[in-house]
C-alpha cells in the first residue's frame, strides 16, 4: 500500500482524518460536520471544500500545518 498524500484529490476524508487526526480542530473550527460524518468515506477535501465554500489551497495549507507537514 502506498504512504498516504494529504494533497490527494481522491483521499476520502475519512482516511485523512483517521491518518491525521491532528487536523479534527481545523475541520471544527470551519464548523464543518465532516468529523464523524457516514458521507466521510466517500467525500474528498475538494468535495467538502466546496461544500462549505471554503478555498481548497487555504484550507489544505491549514491542515498541513496541523499535522505538521
Amino acid at each position: 500500500m502506498r504512504p498516504l498524500k494529504m494533497d490527494n484529490p481522491d483521499l476520502p476524508l475519512a482516511d485523512l482524518i483517521r491518518y491525521w487526526p491532528d487536523t479534527i480542530p481545523v475541520f471544527l473550527r470551519h464548523k464543518m460536520l465532516c468529523v464523524g460524518c457516514l458521507i466521510s468515506p466517500f467525500h474528498t477535501l475538494v468535495d467538502a471544500c466546496a461544500e462549505y465554500g471554503l478555498d481548497e489551497r487555504e484550507f489544505l495549507a491549514e491542515l498541513q500545518e496541523a499535522a505538521n507537514l
